[in-house]
This record gives C-alpha cells, sequence and structure tokens, in this order.
C-alpha cells in the first residue's frame, strides 16, 4: 500500500499517528505530498484524489481512498489490534461521537480560523474573511473549554481507553501552533490528558 501525506498536516498526520499507534506504520510506502507547493492539485496527483484530498491511501489492488476517517476505517479492519474504533456497538458509538465532536466542533472550527486569519494561507484561502476568522476562533475555543470540563473525570477522551478520539484531539491541539495558540497549556485537565498522550510515543 502507498500513503500519500502531507507532514504536520493534520488530516494526514491523523493517519500515520493511527499507524503507529497500532505499530503498522512500516505496512505503507509513504510519499510526500506539498500542500503549500500545491502539489496535491497538480494534474498526476489528481489521478490518485479527484479532490485533491491529502491524505490518499493506495490499496495494492489500485483501490484508492481518501478522507482520513475512512482510511483509518480501512486500517482498523486489516490491523484489528490493537483496537482503536471501538470492540462492541456502545464502544464503537462513544468513540465515534467524541470523534466527530471533536472533528466538527474544533478541529474545522479550528481549520477556518486558520485558513481565513494567517498570511500563509492568503492564496490557498481566497478571499479570507476576517469575519469568519473570528466566528471560528471563538468556536474552537469555547470547544477547547467544553473539553477541559469533559476530561476533568476522564483518562481518555471516549470510551474509558485510548481510542481515534485521542488521536484526532491530539492532532488538533498540536495543528493549534500555526495561530500561536496552545489549547493544552491553558487548560489544566486538557494539558494533563495532552502530555499524556505524547508519552504514549505514537507522534513520534
Amino acid at each position: 500500500m502507498k500513503l500519500y501525506h502531507s507532514p504536520m498536516a493534520p488530516n494526514p498526520d491523523r493517519v500515520v499517528y493511527f499507524l503507529r499507534a497500532k505499530g503498522k506504520l512500516d505496512a505503507v510506502d509513504l510519499e510526500e505530498v506539498s500542500i503549500m507547493a500545491q502539489d496535491h492539485k497538480k494534474p498526476e496527483y489528481r489521478e490518485v484524489s479527484p479532490f485533491s484530498q491529502v491524505p490518499a491511501l493506495v490499496l495494492d489492488d489500485g483501490t484508492k481512498l481518501t478522507e482520513s476517517r475512512a482510511i483509518c476505517t480501512y486500517l482498523e479492519g486489516i490491523f484489528p489490534e490493537p483496537n482503536l474504533m471501538g470492540a462492541d456497538p456502545k464502544e464503537k458509538a462513544l468513540i465515534e461521537m467524541w470523534d466527530r465532536r471533536i472533528e466538527l466542533m474544533f478541529f474545522i472550527q479550528f481549520a477556518g480560523w486558520f485558513r481565513n486569519a494567517h498570511p500563509m494561507m492568503a492564496p490557498l484561502e481566497v478571499p479570507q474573511s476576517a469575519e469568519a476568522a473570528a466566528k471560528n476562533e471563538k468556536a474552537a475555543k469555547k470547544m477547547a473549554e467544553r473539553l477541559n470540563e469533559h476530561l476533568a473525570n476522564n483518562e481518555f477522551v471516549a470510551a474509558d481507553r485510548f481510542s481515534i478520539a485521542d488521536i484526532t484531539l491530539f492532532i488538533t491541539c498540536g495543528f493549534c501552533r500555526v495561530m500561536k495558540w496552545a489549547p493544552h497549556k491553558e487548560h489544566a485537565n486538557l494539558g494533563r490528558w495532552y502530555d499524556a498522550m505524547a508519552a504514549r510515543g505514537f507522534a513520534g
């Protein structure tokens, strides 16, 4: 299998960290795609990912998968241990619930702030919107507060054990560095959780 990724970008990191957590990073050949150089928009990459999305996973039979969550679902199926997406219907639902909350209410909100406010993103986000940036910043910071409250009484994000939801939150907190914001340093419970996740070593 070949995994197209872009180092330091959150969606590709989600898949790479997922593979590391399973001890299976060596099961894929990695090929770097530079988003800032707009390699993802070149014709040769569009043959792999028609919507110019990174990451993309090409299976041995030629099947092409995009969307980081979909790729992780496939990897969970072929590498079932350690289980990261739920062992029974209840666990699966709880983990997906929190993973989606983090993705929709934290990651996407932060990404909107970044895309609309950071000068580096001006060539990719045309036009940038200060109004959208302010709205997304407020939403992301509100969700950080809610996650901090949740982690006051929970060692992990979901299902009382390490899961993809922890990976998604970890990469989102790391991504926040691009706006010189460290939510895990502002919120004590989030910080305790973040340090524990970093100690697991899946981020490399």
